[in-house]
């Protein structure tokens, strides 16, 4: 496997190449954890040239997100291959990852309309992340956004 990083208007842009596997997952995992994130940012991770994803790589991918939520960013799927795409949704990640059919998608998605990165948001999935997570009121009704049950 083959990390090749680069800075994005909205953060970084990490492009795997090749297999993510029991073998080399720990290398991702690796390089995510030394990856400066800020709030508000998007970590884009290109999987346009992957070749293959077993559940060790799909471990590293949602380490990848834990350390975005750390810091308050966000994370994107480009160019999921389509074997690799099946398993995440069959999994339930793509109720977790934003998928884009490629890393400039994913870019233009985080800048907006006028180019400039969002202000810092709770990325999806996450607790106050809007419509994501609910708890009973003192009158019985579920309110969006208030924390768990």
């Amino acid at each position: 496997m083959k990390i090749v990083a680069r800075e994005a208007l909205t953060g970084p842009l990490l492009e795997i190449v090749g297999d993510l596997d029991y073998g080399t997952a720990h290398e991702l995992r690796e390089h995510i954890a030394q990856t400066p994130l800020r709030a508000g940012q998007r970590l884009v991770l290109d999987l346009s040239r992957l070749e293959f994803c077993d559940s060790s790589g799909i471990t590293a991918l949602i380490a990848a997100r834990n350390h975005a939520v750390a810091a308050r960013a966000d994370v994107a799927l480009a160019g999921v291959p389509g074997n690799t795409l099946r398993i995440l949704r069959v999994v339930g990640l793509d109720q977790v990852f934003a998928f884009h059919p490629d890393a400039r998608s994913a870019i233009e998605a985080a800048a907006g309309p006028d180019g400039a990165a969002p202000a810092p948001e709770e990325p999806p999935g996450t607790p106050g992340a809007t419509g994501r997570e609910t708890r009973e009121s003192s009158e019985g009704v579920r309110q969006p956004g208030q924390g768990t049950w």
